[in-house]
């Protein structure tokens, strides 16, 4: 028998039909998304938590006119596939197929882009606000906030806002009490107390079978809502004042896998004017029993066997290196052991960012702040102001939410926070909006910072150590790829890093390659390549340090060499490439300089190689320039 679902292309297509063929749907959009995303690894768990608040809000809102806008994109798969995208969903996150995420670019359905947290209520404001003043007054604003984005101090500016507001915006959060790894901070405990009251779930129980339970041959099922969340208020009054004290209507919390429900509640919604908040409970992994047990796990699993859920190994040989992240966690671990001042901070990625490892063996010193990433920064400050030793681990892209703070807070009173940005670089599938493109380049400008990035390992640990010594007594940057390293051979003894300080690799011929991070990687395959295929070589720095740079190399590479590359994997403009510039400007250097990294636009989704290749600062692409362009003279 065929499912409803087979047959919607649009949310038009859900306008006709009965409720329980929207069940029907519902049902066969989860199974989709699991048989997708077994196959086409992407995120998972958090779009099968919002299946039927998908279906609801698609089926009661007149969208794309009325704007939804989903707060952090991983809730958004259901959406991307009732909107016209479900043929094109094996495509997804893909190099040169959809995105992974919401984009305005790719559909009118998706009122706003999605990658980073907590902007949803500032965004449908400002939409509801515009609906104002053009006189669309029966525009609808919903904002579906949740995986943890909640935490983050944008979403509370929103919500204060909003308050004040006479526009007609409904808010949903969606609490699944989960971002990535499980939610922390007070607030996620706030709403786990309120929904699992005993008193308020044994009183709504009753009420409901007492009126007839599922069969209510007289009650409707929101009257009853309406009376359980009156007593709700009689036994916690403080459930709704945290929003209703920001004159935000409260309503909820209601159970997000309830389709009639919440479709139910969505109409009545749909009629009452001014800023409104449903409270919607799901399950992050709703229909996979595996994902339900693992939330974290399966947050982004890669392929799993569809038949039992079971993710599938992914065959990588253990004879390769450890991933930066994992050489991060470990040697945090041994610094710590031998440093008591040292802790870790991390908003909200334990998990990703390996600091789970500290966590469990040290649990009292380090600190999930959440998904606030400003807070982090300034967090820091103050244990650096008061002896500490912070390592702050965030997410390059991430990174960009707190740039005040580091700087306002961090480099101008001169503490020695210690920042480990993960993710730098292209990042792969997520795409532009979590590619770590522009930390070399916003850093740089900023006083008394020292930025670095690690070529391998073993560089990172020394980085790490060194940041750490007691005559250490500025911020440190410490910026390194997502993935796997170069050498299995990763842990060495620990050693200073000279700060400042660069190495020669290799010289030889008229032309050097100066590069930073692990990019340089790219350029030592090259330079085999082209010795292979020509038999000349060519020098190689690795400047490990960005800031402060090492001017004393530098003299000497410019007084040799007739032509210099730069190479890095962020933004040419205002990172290596310009630090260079303004070094030979300033030292009267005439030298052809010639820029590698990533170009004056936002790059795509795809694999790391892909995009590399698409940049040309891939081994062959490099190769191929020296080689096409004659600079082995």
């Amino acid at each position: 028998m065929e499912n409803p679902f087979d047959r919607i292309q649009t949310p038009d297509d859900l306008k006709s039909l009965s409720l329980s063929e929207l069940e029907a749907v519902a049902d066969g959009l989860r199974d989709y998304i699991i048989r997708m995303v077994s196959s086409h690894p992407g995120h998972l768990g958090a779009s099968l938590g919002t299946v039927e608040l998908t279906v609801a809000l698609h089926y009661v809102f007149n969208t794309p006119y009325d704007r939804i806008i989903w707060d952090v994109g991983h809730q958004a798969y259901g959406h991307k596939i009732l909107t016209g995208r479900k043929e094109l969903f094996a495509t997804n996150r893909t190099y040169g197929g959809i995105s992974g995420f919401p984009s305005m670019a790719e559909s009118e359905y998706d009122a706003f882009g999605a990658g980073h947290s907590s902007t949803s209520i500032s965004a449908a404001l400002g939409m509801a606000t515009a609906s104002v003043l053009k006189g669309e007054t029966d525009r609808q604003h919903i904002a579906v906030i949740g995986d943890g984005a909640m935490t983050g101090g944008l979403a509370f500016e929103g919500l204060n806002n909003a308050g004040v507001s006479r526009s007609n915006i409904l808010v949903i959060l969606n609490d699944n009490g989960m971002s990535i790894d499980v939610s922390s901070g007070a607030l996620s405990k706030y709403f786990t107390r309120m929904t699992a009251s005993k008193s308020y779930n044994h009183f709504k129980n009753s009420v409901w079978d007492m009126m007839g339970g599922n069969t209510r041959p007289y009650y409707p099922k929101r009257f009853i809502s309406k009376i359980s969340g009156a007593f709700k208020s009689m036994i916690s009054p403080q459930a709704s004042n945290l929003f209703e004290s920001l004159n935000f209507r409260y309503f909820g919390p209601i159970d997000g896998h309830d389709l009639h429900t919440l479709v139910e509640v969505l109409q009545d919604l749909k009629t009452i004017q001014g800023p409104k908040l449903l409270h919607v409970v799901t399950k992050k992994g709703k229909g996979l029993k595996e994902a339900e047990k693992s939330p974290t796990l399966y947050h982004a699993p890669g392929k799993f066997d569809l038949r039992t859920g079971k993710i599938i190994p992914s065959g990588i040989n253990l004879s390769l290196a450890p991933k930066y992240q994992d050489v991060f966690g470990k040697t945090i671990i041994e610094l710590a052991k031998a440093n008591p001042g040292i802790v870790g901070i991390t908003p909200a990625m334990p998990t990703g960012c390996s600091l789970n490892m500290m966590m469990k063996k040290m649990p009292e010193r380090v600190f999930d702040v959440g998904i606030a990433e400003q807070h982090a920064v300034t967090f820091a400050a103050g244990l650096a102001a008061e002896g500490m030793v912070p390592f702050c681990n965030i997410y390059s892209s991430f990174a960009q939410r707190a740039y005040d703070q580091i700087i306002h807070d961090v480099a101008l009173q001169k503490l020695p926070v210690v920042f480990c940005l993960d993710r730098a670089g292209l990042v792969g599938e997520d795409g532009a909006t979590h590619h770590g493109a522009f930390d070399l380049a916003f850093l740089r400008p900023i006083p008394g910072l020292i930025i670095a990035a690690p070529m391998n390992e073993r560089e990172l640990r020394n980085l790490m150590y060194t940041a750490q010594l007691p005559d250490q007594k500025m911020p440190f940057v410490i910026r390194y790829p997502r993935g796997r390293g170069v050498t299995p051979r990763w842990k060495t003894p620990l050693e200073i890093q000279p700060v400042g300080k660069g190495v020669c690799l290799c010289e030889g011929g008229d032309t050097a390659i100066l590069s930073i991070g692990a990019i340089g990687n790219n350029a030592q395959k090259a330079i085999e390549m082209v010795r292979a295929q020509s038999g000349k070589e060519f020098g190689h720095y690795n400047m490990i340090y960005l800031k402060p740079l090492d001017e004393d190399l530098l003299h000497g590479v410019f007084k040799r060499y007739k032509r210099i590359i730069t190479l890095e994997d962020g933004v040419i403009n205002g990172g290596l490439a310009s630090a260079v510039c303004e070094f030979a400007a300033q030292n009267g250097y005439t030298q052809q300089l010639i820029p590698l990294g990533l170009p004056d636009r936002f790059v795509t989704h795809g694999s790391v190689a892909e995009l590399h290749k698409e940049c040309g600062i891939d081994a062959d692409g490099i190769a191929k320039m020296i080689l096409d362009g004659d600079l082995l003279r």
